[in-house]
């Protein structure tokens, strides 16, 4: 049987696996789902259609599946998935997506995601992600796999940040971020290639060689996006490696689908 303390407030219809922990004055509304062993902190609310995974865990004072901020939304019956072993930290914010858009936001697993973190509708976050402390997330964005985002870093609507980009705080993304590049300021741009993160991941020697090669192309070789592109498919084309062309492949694939055009 779950947990419940005296003073939360849970709907009856609310679908809690029997080993949930719901704080003090936490208040979980009628369409949740709350997989096994997750924990609810005090004074924070579930609500909306939301379904959360297994073990997760949600500090105080945060709002999970609200309403989107947008004028058109109408009451419709949008929704917040998330999977299982991610760490919300206090007051963040999570809103449910909006039929303009699939109306679907979407949490993936084991993501660390700080104080005061903001992730607004019909944005999709991949896994083991990480959110410094009042990172903002506006309408649609993508976040890929292990990205990292840097505290006070604000991210326009439709923006992608690839996977194992590090963006640095204080930041404003108006444009996509490759995959495996690091960058900062106001407007963002670029600074080399996530090196640290790469290593620490398991990436060869040979594959982040690659990924630098594939950078001073796309950065430092005076090139236009299309002729960077086909520098880099001759590159990819040249690395039998699978664990090197793969890497390769990523990040052209992403050059492909950028619709906002990357950090210059």
């Amino acid at each position: 049987m779950a947990n419940i303390h005296p003073t939360a407030v849970v709907d009856p219809k609310a679908q809690l696996a029997d080993d949930v922990i719901i704080g003090p004055y936490a208040v979980v509304g009628p369409n949740v789902t709350l997989g096994a062993r997750t924990q609810v902190g005090s004074h924070s609310v579930i609500e909306g259609h939301t379904t959360l995974g297994e073990d997760n865990k949600i500090g105080h004072f945060s709002v999970i599946g609200g309403e989107p901020q947008d004028m058109k939304y109408a009451g419709e019956p949008t929704r917040l998935v998330m999977g299982d072993r991610n760490r919300i930290r206090e007051f963040v914010t999570i809103h449910t997506g909006t039929v303009q858009d699939g109306g679907l936001t979407s949490v993936g697993s084991d993501n660390w995601i700080m104080a005061y973190v903001h992730i607004a509708h019909d944005c999709h976050v991949g896994d083991r992600t990480v959110f410094s402390s009042n990172a903002q997330l506006a309408g649609h964005v993508h976040v890929d796999d292990w990205a990292i985002i840097g505290g006070m870093t604000g991210v326009h609507q439709f923006v992608r940040i690839g996977a194992h980009a590090m963006i640095g705080g204080a930041s404003v993304l108006v444009q996509d971020v490759p995959p495996f590049v690091i960058a900062s300021g106001d407007r963002a741009t670029p600074h080399g290639v996530n090196v640290e993160g790469l290593r620490r991941r398991g990436f060869s020697a040979d594959a982040i060689t690659a990924l630098r090669n594939v950078y001073k192309v796309l950065y430092k070789n005076g090139l236009t996006l299309e002729e960077a592109k086909k520098e880099i498919e001759a590159i990819a084309a040249g690395a039998s490696a699978p664990d090197v062309n793969a890497p390769v492949r990523e990040l052209l694939d992403f050059l492909g689908t950028a619709s906002r055009g990357i950090i210059r």
